[in-house]
């Protein structure tokens, strides 16, 4: 006899949706909406009745920039060994974004054994191969200067 509350998959029989699960999240975003909303209005009002004190004076309107006078353009030229080195950092950090999920499944106790035994040794040489790749890109761009700073 199967109830209404249960509902059979492939993967066996598995508790029924319930939307009443989710009322705390509903009632959480209904709240986080409610607080910027309810902030925006607060500081229209506020501003609008004068009762924030604002006198406008030339220091005050003057830009500022990390703790010191702008002094120039700001429409300097950057180097382009800046944006290299950005680029190398999204590398690098895309790679984690890659290695850390895999090492998570493929070396926790909870994977699936059949997992385990068809795809562990496949997908540690594609993991091997992928970081070969990322050290050959290192190391051309390391000949050709990019981490010099001229």
């Amino acid at each position: 006899m199967i109830l209404a509350s249960v509902v059979r998959t492939s993967a066996g029989v598995e508790a029924a949706f319930n939307l009443a699960d989710y009322y705390p999240i509903f009632i959480f975003l209904i709240l986080l909406i409610a607080f910027a909303v309810g902030t925006l209005v607060a500081s229209q009002i506020t501003y609008l009745l004068g009762l924030k004190p604002y006198k406008p004076t030339e220091v005050k309107l003057m830009p500022y920039e990390s703790g010191m006078d702008p002094i120039g353009s700001a429409r300097m030229q950057f180097d382009v060994k800046f944006y290299l080195i950005a680029i190398l950092f999204l590398v690098f950090d895309l790679e984690l974004l890659f290695l850390y999920p895999w090492a998570v499944l493929a070396y926790s106790d909870g994977a699936d054994p059949k997992w385990v035994e068809v795809f562990r040794r496949m997908v540690f040489w594609e993991i091997i191969v992928f970081i070969a790749l990322l050290t050959i890109g290192f190391v051309y761009e390391w000949r050709k200067g990019v981490f010099r700073w001229r």
